[in-house]
């Protein structure tokens, strides 16, 4: 008995060795990744391998009950998914009640429901005896789950990103502009912008200049860029701190014409950018693509509103032609099996 015990539990030290080794294998991955760019897109998808391989390793720590627990986590997940559908229409609601009827708002409602007729039909493709004969239901839940993976993973590095530490010590904060109310007044969204991009300047021993960026939308009597220097004006930062960009109207001319100021300026330029948690990721690609470094922090957002924003950002990002292209690919790729097998079941 004893034996058969030592040798069950150099068997289980074993299983949890493998798991191990492969769960460290894809986290050195994304490591070497993020220490190369952490802005690059294929972080996404190395940080969702690293966090399904060390499933595994969980389920084999529990030794001799690590088959209930793989049932369980298992379990956990499909019970996770399938209400991430109901959520998403929840939410959509919620959006279309507090923010207006617009396309914009209703994005995780319409999303909710790709999400839920993937599932409807992954299921009806599980209790089928042969997907031969319902390649379509097949074709329709392959889709959903691809892109559902892409969704995730965006999702999981977003937030990801945005705890992983950072230097304290900047010379100039880029604080994103939003839209204002009535036209002239800092919005709660912008105020949580400027509130923690305010923490960055108090905690920063040498004041960084600050550069609120953002123009003057058609609806609005001052610049986004002029309301948000006035509310740091009342919230304690040096006039001499503060340099405006006042003529972008997207994020992409936001980073444009603040790097514009930042490079006129001599000496070091460690920059942050301070906007909505959500929108961090795509800012950091943005800068990428411009050519320069800097260091992304997010700011609070409404539960509510957290979703639909996501979705816009994700959507935003994807609007990139090598993303899109490689993403469409891949879709059309894992689809091809399926449309040959519909062609056959028609002829």
């Amino acid at each position: 008995m004893i034996q058969n015990n030592l040798i069950y539990s150099q068997a289980s030290l074993n299983v949890i060795k493998d798991a191990a080794v492969l769960a460290a294998i894809f986290w050195g991955i994304l490591l070497v990744s993020m220490l190369i760019d952490r802005r690059r897109m294929r972080n996404c998808f190395f940080l969702l391998a690293a966090l399904l391989m060390t499933q595994p390793l969980i389920a084999s720590m529990f030794g001799k009950y690590s088959d209930v627990a793989a049932l369980v986590i298992l379990i956990l997940i499909c019970a996770v998914l399938l209400a991430v559908p109901i959520v998403l229409i929840g939410n959509g609601i919620i959006m279309l009640k507090r923010e207006g009827r617009s396309f914009a708002n209703m994005l995780s409602l319409l999303f909710g429901l790709f999400i839920g007729a993937g599932e409807t039909a992954t299921i009806c493709v599980i209790f089928q005896t042969s997907i031969t004969s319902i390649p379509v239901m097949v074709m329709i839940s392959v889709s959903v789950i691809y892109f559902c993976l892409i969704f995730l993973s965006f999702f999981l590095y977003s937030l990801f990103i945005q705890h992983i530490p950072h230097t304290r010590d900047f010379d100039f904060v880029i604080i994103h502009g939003a839209g204002l109310l009535h036209g002239n007044q800092v919005s709660k969204l912008l105020a949580d912008r400027l509130d923690k991009a305010i923490l960055v300047y108090q905690k920063d021993k040498t004041h960084p200049i600050m550069i609120p960026s953002g123009g003057q939308g058609s609806d609005e009597t001052v610049s986004e860029a002029r309301a948000m220097a006035d509310y740091l004006l009342v919230h304690g930062v040096d006039p001499k701190d503060i340099e405006l960009e006042d003529k972008s109207l997207n994020t992409w001319q936001n980073l444009q014409n603040s790097f514009a100021i930042i490079n006129a300026h001599e000496g070091r330029k460690r920059t942050a950018l301070v906007t909505s948690n959500y929108h961090v990721y795509r800012c950091l690609q943005y800068c990428r693509q411009l050519g320069y470094k800097c260091t992304g922090i997010g700011a609070h957002t409404a539960a509510y509103y957290y979703p639909s924003a996501l979705i816009r950002e994700f959507a935003a990002v994807m609007k990139n032609k090598r993303h899109l292209k490689l993403i469409l690919g891949g879709w059309l790729i894992l689809l091809l099996p399926f449309i040959l097998m519909a062609i056959n079941v028609i002829a």
